[in-house]
């Protein structure tokens, strides 16, 4: 059965790496696609690819007026929550790719997701390393009981923590939370400069010129020390192969589900 995908975001650095890889598939069309600077044009004219002749609206209701069984939403986390709750009151399942969303958004989500009885799928980064990281840092937690997460990422970035970096730290905190030799309120100094404190855990985001997405995650142990890393370079194309797969499965689920490791077979 051909899957029909409503991409919002279609025209951005992901987006369109994605509109192009759907466009060589199978069983994957793309019904409608959502983009206020392109809006009222073909995708085929806006991204030069003939075989995307969905049409391109403005906002996630007007798009979700064509046939959809799948809406992904790599926008901007201020738009974000509101497609996604527009698209599963149409009765779509939904893949969420933006970054920046709280874990108050995805409670809401997941309610709304699961009274819908269809499936959200939220991944911060669909890149196989970083599923690996986020899988080898939760094996890392049950026998390591100190450690802190560095997210990386380019100068322009507005949110902070990255989603990469949010679904890790929520991930870790149903293992158990990072202890801390000296309790934040005992930090001389300055006590910001020890990171937030996210999910029970320290997390710190570099943002400079020269990072595109990178995450760390740094376990220590007296006399040991173990660093687990994923860095992605310009290239949307690290992101594809994931989202494809991430809208292939979503339509088996019920609910929120977090990381995209959480339909692949590890």
């Amino acid at each position: 059965m051909t899957i029909r995908v409503c991409l919002a975001g279609a025209t951005g650095w992901a987006g369109s790496a994605l509109a192009r890889a759907i466009a060589q598939t199978d069983d994957i069309v793309l019904s409608a696609a959502l983009s206020r600077r392109a809006a009222g044009q073909s995708l085929a004219d806006v991204l030069g690819e003939p075989r995307l002749t969905c049409p391109v609206y403005a906002t996630a209701a007007e798009a979700l007026t064509q046939p959809c069984d799948v809406f992904f939403e790599y926008t901007r986390p201020d738009v974000a929550k509101a497609n996604v709750l527009t698209a599963l009151q149409h009765g779509c399942h939904v893949v969420i790719g933006t970054s920046g969303l709280s874990d108050d958004d995805y409670r809401e989500i997941d309610a709304v997701a699961t009274a819908q009885q269809r499936g959200v799928l939220a991944a911060g980064n669909f890149a196989l390393t970083a599923v690996l990281l986020q899988r080898f840092a939760s094996i890392a937690a049950r026998y390591i009981e100190q450690w802190e997460i560095i997210d990386y990422a380019r100068d322009s970035k507005p949110d902070a923590p990255s989603g990469t970096a949010r679904e890790l730290a929520a991930r870790l905190g149903q293992i158990r939370s990072s202890h801390l030799s000296v309790p934040l309120e005992q930090t001389q100094g300055v006590p910001a400069t020890r990171g937030a404190r996210l999910n029970g855990m320290q997390v710190h985001s570099v943002r400079l010129p020269g990072y595109t997405i990178g995450l760390e995650i740094i376990f220590g142990m007296p006399d040991q020390r173990l660093s687990i890393r994923h860095d992605a370079g310009a290239s949307a194309e690290p992101y594809v192969a994931g989202a494809l797969l991430a809208i292939r499965r979503v339509g088996k689920l019920v609910g929120l589900h977090r990381g995209l490791d959480s339909v692949l077979e590890l």
